[in-house]
């Protein structure tokens, strides 16, 4: 499963509105996401209007393809695209992608094979008291 983040700047005065709206979004828009590949998709709003997305997906492009032909999509970003500043694309389309840089799980299951990390952290804390 491939993890995706990305930003968007929403502007300042319509935050409140940007909120609202995803507060119930569209029953339709959430099962085209889901059926698309689109999972455990999470969205973040700082105070300044940064936007943090977050989805995990199989195929961020073929999720993205997914999205671009239903009718659903195309209404939902015609609307959102107004809450956003400097935006060529739609939405869905023109967010920055940040790289991953660290993800625990990974980390841990590169670990020894015979050492659960609770194991690993307590051998090498007990190794340094008994020295």
């Amino acid at each position: 499963m491939h993890r995706v983040c990305f930003t968007l700047q929403v502007r300042r005065d319509r935050m409140a509105e940007y909120a609202e709206r995803h507060a119930a979004v569209w029953p339709e828009m959430l099962r085209a996401l889901h059926d698309t590949g689109w999972n455990n998709y999470s969205l973040f709003l700082r105070d300044d209007g940064l936007l943090v997305g977050y989805l995990e997906t199989p195929d961020l492009a073929g999720a993205q393809d997914g999205m671009a032909r239903t009718d659903v999509n195309a209404r939902w970003q015609a609307e959102m695209a107004e809450f956003f500043e400097d935006l060529d694309l739609p939405p869905d389309q023109g967010f920055w992608q940040l790289a991953e840089v660290f993800h625990l799980e990974d980390q841990l299951a590169a670990l020894a094979p015979d050492a659960s990390p609770d194991e690993s952290h307590d051998a090498s804390t007990q190794t340094a008291q008994d020295q």
